[in-house]
């Protein structure tokens, strides 16, 4: 199951990151179809936030086909997100977590981390994505 968190000093909305880190989940397989996402009531006593704000992240979820609402019974995933293999997933975040940690060493913090991660993603995009990238900018 998935431990949200809220980050308050974010400019982020809270609805918009517990709806990131449900996507994030799916992306690296921690949540699967049928996994059950907690109780609004779990999530407003965990996060301290307003029960509106995990029912919108929730119908978000829905709309989008991730999620469904089962009455009485839950929210339950019900789609999928990227379709990785997950040993090369499991032995990429090793890698990664190896990285960070030297970053760590140098003196990277999240923001400086979370900036080069960006321009290398940035300066590694594909053309097509670079284009929708300039696009939308």
């Amino acid at each position: 199951m998935i431990n949200f968190h809220v980050d308050r000093s974010s400019s982020v909305p809270a609805y918009a990151q517990l709806v990131r880190q449900v996507r994030e989940a799916l992306r690296i397989g921690t949540l699967r179809p049928g996994d059950q996402l907690p109780t609004v009531r779990s999530v407003v006593t965990s996060c301290t936030v307003n029960p509106t704000t995990v029912l919108k992240a929730y119908r978000e979820l829905e709309l989008s086909g991730l999620v469904e609402a089962r009455q009485g019974a839950g929210t339950f995933v019900s789609g999928t997100l990227g379709h990785a293999d997950p040993h090369v997933m499991a032995r990429l975040r090793g890698s990664l977590a190896r990285w960070l940690g030297q970053a760590r060493e140098a003196g990277l913090e999240d923001e400086d981390v979370q900036a080069l991660l960006a321009s290398v993603i940035a300066a590694n995009a594909t053309p097509a994505r670079r284009e929708n990238a300039e696009g939308a900018a």
